[in-house]
Formats: C-alpha cells, structure tokens, sequence
C-alpha cells in the first residue's frame, strides 16, 4: 500500500529525548513553543504530545512524542519553512539529544 501524492491529512511525528540539562522549567517552555506553532503556522491543523508510558521499554531512549496535523504534504512543506517553525526549531533541536522525526498519512484497513 503505497501512500502517493501530496493531498490528504498527514501526522508529523516526532520522537525526541532531551539533553540531562534540560530542566523540567525548561521543557515547558519548549512544549508551550511547540504548541504555540499551531497558531503561528497556518498549515498546522492540530498538535498534541506525551511522554512515553510504554511497559515494553523499546523507547531506545526517546522520552517524549509530539504530533502535529496537517491537510497535506504541501502543508508539511510550508510548516517546515515557516519563519516561526525555523525559529523554533533553532531552539528545540540543540537542546535535543536525539530526535526522529517521521511524516505519515493514515491509512484505515478496510
């Protein structure tokens, strides 16, 4: 099942461990940020996160999950390139670990 072309919903997915010196204050701020792109990016559609709860413990260290909507993969493209994501992600990724960041349409199965 191949998930073509650049129309329909699309979840931004990303996976990000933050650096032992990131303090708990700090970690607020940087999730309000990202949450506040919702407003700031118009392509931005929807925005949640968590923190990983899993009892199977293969999180390979990634602590916290973010996901954001979009209507396509254009969307993704504008979020991307949008002057308050940029600036936001110059904050976001050095305080970052690692991160892994994966874009995906759902698909039902019928």
């Amino acid at each position: 099942m191949a998930a073509g072309g650049g129309g329909g919903v699309v979840k931004h997915i990303l996976l990000a461990r933050f650096k032992e010196e990131v303090t708990p204050e700090r970690l607020d701020q940087l999730i309000r940020g990202y949450a506040a792109l919702v407003d700031a990016v118009p392509s931005m559609k929807v925005f949640h996160w968590g923190t990983d709860v899993s009892i199977e413990n293969m999180h390979q260290g990634f602590t916290h999950v973010f996901e954001s909507t979009f209507e396509s993969t254009e969307g993704v493209k504008e979020y991307i390139e949008h002057p308050a994501h940029v600036e936001f992600a110059n904050v976001f990724l050095p305080l970052s670990e690692k991160v892994l960041i994966i874009d995906y349409k759902p698909t039902s199965v019928n």
